[in-house]
């Protein structure tokens, strides 16, 4: 099972959708730049079609797939529709060998936007052999629990919070976004016990506005790793390492992996 815990006293970088600051989310050019940059580990997202073909995309938004070639939602679109749209859509399959030929040294946070896609998710991790190598998360907590009992060698992060209807893409409600998540610090420490145990998780992937040293004891008394998401700030990215965070999820992996090896 992946170690996610702090090496050296640092915390792991991961590379959100690889490193969108330097390439387009969620393609090989990204996870090249995330790699080259030095990250431990990079974090991508599975998308289960309808056509039940497993890609590599964030959501059905058919602008953001596309990186604002396309608009609308992906609907009944297959694989072979959208990649006349998206040419560096990946399938999973694709994925996965990136980290096997060129990323032997590099762990997978894979991210399921989708219950649907969890067995085919095993089975393709166990196919690459990659099942060691890790970390699978999910706000869909019950697909979690089934996936530890399913493939135990798979290391489980529980996140938190969930944003069902996209309110924290919408910049308008961002005053909104800033009340809910304060409200919700003094209480994610309670949290974390019933989080970890609903999906049977060793990792607790939270929102870094949620992080705090007391909710880190709560996870680390547990024996789970603290994920916080996503970083980009270096006064949050400070704020991490105060708190005790085992790794920091970001869009710029190349600014923070230098600032820990200087």
């Amino acid at each position: 099972m992946i170690s996610l815990e702090r090496r050296d006293g640092r915390p792991l970088v991961i590379g959100h959708r690889g490193a969108p600051a330097l390439a387009p989310e969620n393609t090989l050019p990204s996870f090249r730049a995330a790699l080259a940059a030095g990250v431990d580990l990079i974090e991508f997202d599975v998308l289960s079609l309808r056509d039940g073909e497993l890609v590599i995309a964030h959501s059905d938004d058919l602008h953001e797939l596309s990186h604002g070639a396309a608009g609308g939602a992906i609907g009944p679109m297959t694989f072979a529709d959208l990649r006349q749209i998206a040419s560096e859509l990946l399938r999973l399959d694709e994925a996965l060998a990136f980290f096997v030929e060129e990323a032997p040294e590099v762990g997978l946070h894979v991210d399921l936007k989708s219950a649907s896609a969890l067995e085919g998710v095993a089975r393709a991790l166990a196919r690459f052999g990659l099942l060691d190598r890790s970390l699978v998360s999910s706000f869909h907590h019950g697909a979690l629990r089934r996936l530890a009992r399913l493939e135990p060698r798979i290391r489980i992060g529980a996140s938190f919070p969930e944003d069902r209807l996209g309110i924290s893409r919408k910049r308008r409600l961002a005053p909104v976004v800033s009340r809910s998540l304060r409200s919700l610090i003094p209480l994610t420490p309670a949290l974390v016990g019933p989080l970890l145990a609903r999906a049977r998780a060793t990792a607790l992937v939270l929102k870094h506005e949620l992080v705090s040293p007391r909710a880190v004891r709560r996870a680390h008394a547990r024996g789970a790793s603290v994920v916080a998401w996503t970083v980009d700030d270096p006064r949050d990215f400070s704020r991490m390492l105060e708190a005790g965070v085992d790794a920091v999820v970001t869009n710029d992996p190349s600014t923070f992996v230098s600032t820990l090896t200087t």
